[in-house]
């Protein structure tokens, strides 16, 4: 086998390993992402990977593996500079990595969306409470980013304009800033009991209030008003997932929005599978899909 068949089937390897990560760690995304164009599908599930990776360093595996807090950071240094030389190189030994550095080069995603990532990464650390500004720091780094290197691997072979892409480089920051508040406000008190971490500035679960539940919400929704007005500019494939995705967030901020707050802090809200199945039927059409639970309330 020459160097170049090699390299393909090597690239084969890591992009299956990591298609299987997010089979394990989330229905989700792992339900949008199938709705994608095998390439683009591969890229998604790629940066899904290294995210989910990093996030197991910082938050599960490691400590489950009896790893000290030095030592936790260690590893995520090491799996940043391990990242950033793959991405210059086009090739590491760890088969994630290597995936999503096949990803980087392919989409153009560069150090200056990793390294705030890994930033954020490297807060949770040692960092339990924020204030805004570390917070709005935090949620940039651990999910806006994210939002847009899967942008930027939508965007492969389709031209924009500056103006369209100026749209949707904001509507995936506050797609991805959605996604990430919503799942601290589900976690507000597993966050806080398991973890020692208070997210959001001023909130900690004891003195949780609605009004602070309400407040969290409005915001929610307006990144989430945001990044639907962007889903129009979006190639057609693309634009359905993200769709999905968006629906099944809308849908859970509905729920959180219908649930007292003192229940949120002793179950996680979820939506159900029969839900979701009727989500993604709407998502097909590639526009923002209204929550459902809204719907049977008003119905």
């Amino acid at each position: 086998m020459g160097v170049d068949a090699s390299l393909a089937r090597y690239n084969a390897a890591a992009l299956k390993a990591s298609a299987g990560v997010i089979r394990c760690y989330s229905t989700s995304f792992g339900m949008a992402s199938r709705i994608l164009d095998r390439t683009t599908r591969s890229h998604i599930e790629a940066v899904y990977a290294l995210v989910r990776v990093a996030d197991e360093v910082v938050d599960g595996a490691a400590a489950g593996a009896g790893i000290p807090p030095g030592g936790v950071e260690k590893l995520l240094d090491d799996l940043e500079r391990e990242t950033e030389a793959a991405m210059g190189a086009g090739y590491s030994a760890n088969l994630v990595v290597h995936a999503f550095a096949v990803t980087a080069r392919e989409t153009g995603i560069g150090v200056d969306l990793t390294r705030p990532f890994f930033a954020s990464m490297r807060a949770d650390i040692s960092q339990s409470e924020h204030t805004q500004e570390s917070f709005d720091l935090y949620v940039y780094g651990s999910a806006e980013v994210v939002g847009l290197m899967c942008l930027r691997a939508f965007l492969v072979g389709h031209r924009v304009t500056a103006d369209e892409e100026a749209v949707l480089v904001d509507g995936a920051r506050h797609l991805g800033a959605a996604f990430q508040k919503i799942n601290f406000l589900r976690d507000l008190a597993e966050d806080f009991s398991t973890l020692g971490r208070s997210y959001f500035p001023g909130i900690r679960p004891e003195s949780f209030t609605e009004a602070d539940k309400l407040r969290l919400l409005d915001d929610i929704d307006e990144d989430l008003r945001i990044s639907a007005a962007a889903l129009p500019g979006l190639p057609a494939t693309p634009r359905r997932a993200v769709a999905l995705a968006q629906g099944l967030f809308t849908e859970l901020a509905v729920r959180l929005r219908a649930t007292p707050a003192h229940e949120l802090l002793r179950a996680r809200i979820r939506v159900p599978n029969p839900v979701k199945a009727r989500i993604m039927a709407k998502a097909f059409t590639g526009r923002a899909v209204p929550a459902l639970a809204a719907q049977e309330r008003t119905a």
